[in-house]
């Protein structure tokens, strides 16, 4: 654990942060890495195409919605009864890209996305019908919604 966030934080800078008052801490992320916008008890788990640094923003590929999340990164053992419901999983990779503040993102680390991720091939398997698509769309138009509303300081400029 220690390793993981040593990691994370030796790859931060520093930027002003107008809605703190002071700096906040921001990943320098890279195409192709795999991050995360949290609103608990729900994930959104995208790739990064690009930073558009010049207005502190990423362009990022949704990958896979996870609802009901907070188990998702726990370790404990399946057979413990910690919750009666089990996370559900939304395959995006079909839709949009999203253009949201970088702030908002945080990196997804190796134990949590590897095990979501591997979720993808499972989710192949299923046939996606229309409806599927529909409601997994619904369900991200709804994430992104509760993510601006829970965060407008993200969306302003000053």
């Amino acid at each position: 654990m220690i390793n993981a966030v040593s990691l994370l934080l030796s790859s931060t800078m520093d930027l002003d942060s107008p809605h703190q008052g002071s700096k906040t801490r921001i990943a320098k992320f890279q195409p192709s890495q795999i991050v995360c916008l949290e609103l608990d008890p729900t994930c959104l788990y995208a790739e990064v195409v690009q930073i558009v640094e010049a207005r502190r923003l990423c362009w990022a590929r949704p990958l896979v919605l996870v609802i009901g999340s907070s188990e998702v990164a726990d370790s404990s053992p399946p057979s413990e009864p910690c919750s009666n419901t089990s996370p559900v999983y939304h395959d995006l990779r079909q839709g949009a890209d999203l253009l949201l503040p970088t702030v908002l993102f945080r990196q997804a680390l190796d134990v949590e996305a590897i095990p979501v991720l591997s979720s993808l091939y499972s989710l192949d398997e299923i046939t996606n019908s229309a409806s599927q698509d529909m409601k997994a769309r619904c369900q991200l138009n709804e994430f992104i919604r509760q993510l601006c509303a829970s965060h407008p300081w993200a969306f302003s400029d000053s």
